[in-house]
């Protein structure tokens, strides 16, 4: 004879017990779940922060290179700079003479700077086959810097402009914002670009240019924000990236 408890096992689950096996494996199925989408969310983003940071070094590392080169003049020619291209270009720039007292630095701004070098040294500024002449410009309202060579239209550089860029392929906007600065009578900016004479005192070319000729030492600041939020504070990315330059060729006669 079957006893009770018999009976009881031969019964199978009930369907409380059923109900709680499912609800409990439901839990179970979603932890794993979000873990694996936390996980893949926090890999991404650490792509994306890796690729930002790589794009911002690769921008300083070029800025530098390059404003380094600033007043290049291996055959001491006299009479060879030429005035720098300007916003909106003017179709006489990198043809009428530029101020030969400042050389190679024919702008220098808080937010914008044209250096010039002879390349190609022929004792000619604007070789078409070098970039000569070279100008960066911050562009505030839409956060991205711009590269122009050779007075030739400004290109996205960094940040890109996000009118016509890509979906996706902004990784950085430029968010210079915490170092406010006068560049001149009434003008407030922000700093990109900050330049030094000699001794290390700060020289404000922007508001008196005879000074451009001093400038011996130019530092280069980047504030950036990346498109990706950290996932802890929901709030985008933000990293500052600076170096500095000595301009030795400026100093030569």
């Amino acid at each position: 004879m079957r006893t009770m408890e018999n009976l009881r096992r031969a019964e199978g689950f009930t369907l409380i017990e059923l109900i709680l096996a499912l609800f409990v494996g439901a839990l179970l199925m979603s932890a794993v779940y979000f873990t694996m989408v936390s996980g893949q969310k926090s890999s991404t983003g650490i792509e994306r922060k890796v690729a930002a940071q790589q794009d911002v070094r690769a921008a300083l590392e070029i800025m530098a290179m390059e404003i380094s080169m600033a007043s290049y003049n291996p055959n001491f020619g006299t009479g060879i700079w030429v005035r720098g291209p300007s916003a909106p270009a003017d179709p006489n720039d990198c043809i009428v003479p530029g101020n030969q007292t400042y050389k190679g630095i024919q702008e220098a701004r808080a937010t914008s700077i044209t250096v010039e070098m002879d390349i190609g040294e022929n004792g000619s500024i604007g070789d078409p086959d070098q970039n000569e002449v070279i100008r960066y410009a911050y562009d505030a309202a839409n956060q991205y810097i711009t590269r122009s060579t050779n007075c030739g239209p400004a290109q996205p550089f960094l940040g890109g402009d996000p009118a016509t860029a890509v979906a996706g392929t902004r990784t950085v906007k430029a968010i210079n914002s915490a170092a406010e600065i006068k560049n001149g009578p009434g003008e407030d900016v922000v700093a990109i670009f900050r330049y030094y004479d000699s001794n290390g005192n700060e020289l404000y070319p922007g508001k008196d240019a005879t000074q451009i000729a001093s400038i011996r030492r130019i530092d280069i600041t980047l504030a950036v924000e990346t498109e990706e939020r950290d996932p802890s504070t929901n709030q985008y990315r933000q990293m500052t990236y600076s170096t500095s330059v000595l301009v030795r060729n400026h100093a030569l006669n």
